[in-house]
């Protein structure tokens, strides 16, 4: 079995996962499926992730197989039942597991299969400057080896001219 969260309020295995953002705080509880319905908050059809991964009305055959065709994942031992119930995958490698089913969902919820995320565009600055900084240095150096000396003080120009105008640009 793969690790499972704890009711937050009786410590039963969590199959409820609710996240509530408010106030630009993010407040997360696991509940086990009884305390979830004390507290009215379960969904009497159990809807799940999974669910929406075959929609209602177009489950054929295939669809069928597919869901079918895994047991559970090799590396948290997290099953296809497990997945149905929480709609939560167990570990990384449930995605490669889980694929057939996962792919198609995720495409159509992300523009594609991989995730890119975004870079704050200071980040690319930086490893932009730290990238020709490195290459500049290492330049440097092997001319500083083969003793092409003038070109290596063409090199140490342009690494502190580089170095200059990073400065400039952090006290402006």
């Amino acid at each position: 079995m793969g690790k499972s969260l704890k009711c937050d309020l009786c410590d039963e295995s969590a199959t409820v996962h609710l996240t509530q953002i408010l106030n630009n705080q993010i407040h997360k509880i696991d509940l086990c499926e009884s305390c979830a319905e004390s507290k009215g908050i379960t969904d009497p059809n159990g809807y799940s992730l999974a669910d929406l991964l075959v929609k209602p009305g177009e489950e054929s055959e295939s669809s069928s197989e597919v869901l079918d065709s895994f047991e559970e994942c090799p590396e948290c031992e997290y099953t296809q039942k497990e997945f149905k119930k929480t709609g939560r995958l167990g570990c990384e490698h449930c995605y490669e597991a889980f694929g057939p089913i996962l792919s198609p969902a995720l495409a159509g919820m992300h523009r594609g299969e991989n995730h890119k995320g975004k870079v704050p565009g200071r980040a690319v600055e930086r490893k932009s400057f730290e990238d020709r900084l490195g290459t500049l240095e290492s330049d440097l150096d092997e001319a500083i080896q083969k003793e092409h000396y003038e070109e290596a003080a063409r090199y140490r120009d342009q690494i502190l001219e580089l170095k200059k105008a990073k400065k400039e640009e952090e006290t402006a």
